[in-house]
């Protein structure tokens, strides 16, 4: 990235889309030592978009205290992935503005909706870097995001998930 970019990302919005996964930490990390280095003034702001799974209980009937669970387990896990995307922001000496979201739905669709809404100005994601079959039956956020966002998408690859794969063609 050369310096006149680097001073483009000066009073961004920049959102990184965590969930429960190691990539999302590793974008996250990799977003904050290279879009939020120390060098950016404290203009830029840093939102940390989670999407957790909507609670559809619907053509189902359960009691009371079966929903209050579900909703426990969902208010849990959004509370374990933020504090571990603080974790992992608090590690850089950055003093870019965070701000915490939080959705509810179709991951692909929710991070396509908050992205337009927040007014981001790029939208930094994690790759579970999934086969062909797996994409196929699972779907792919990332892919389906970056054919329907209107900012600037970087996908980061964690090296683990790269050098797993390599090594697996290697054996072939």
């Amino acid at each position: 990235m050369s310096i006149t970019e680097e001073n483009n990302m000066e009073g961004r919005k920049i959102v990184v889309a965590v969930d429960e996964s190691e990539e999302s930490m590793y974008a996250l990390s990799w977003c904050l030592g290279n879009l939020l280095s120390q060098n950016h003034k404290p203009t830029s702001t840093l939102i940390l978009l989670y999407i957790r799974p909507p609670l559809d209980v619907n053509g189902y009937l359960f009691a009371n205290d079966v929903i209050a669970t579900m909703e426990k387990h969902n208010s849990d896990l959004t509370n374990s992935v933020m504090r571990r995307a603080e974790a992992v922001y608090k590690n850089f000496n950055t003093t870019v503005a965070v701000e915490k979201k939080v959705g509810s739905g179709d991951a692909k669709y929710a991070i396509c909706t908050a992205v337009e809404k927040l007014g981001a100005d790029i939208l930094v994601m994690g790759s579970h870097d999934y086969g062909f079959f797996k994409r196929a039956l699972l779907g792919s956020v990332s892919d389906y995001c970056a054919k329907h966002v209107k900012c600037p998408l970087v996908v980061v690859k964690h090296p683990k998930a790269a050098k797993t794969r390599d090594d697996n063609l290697m054996h072939l």
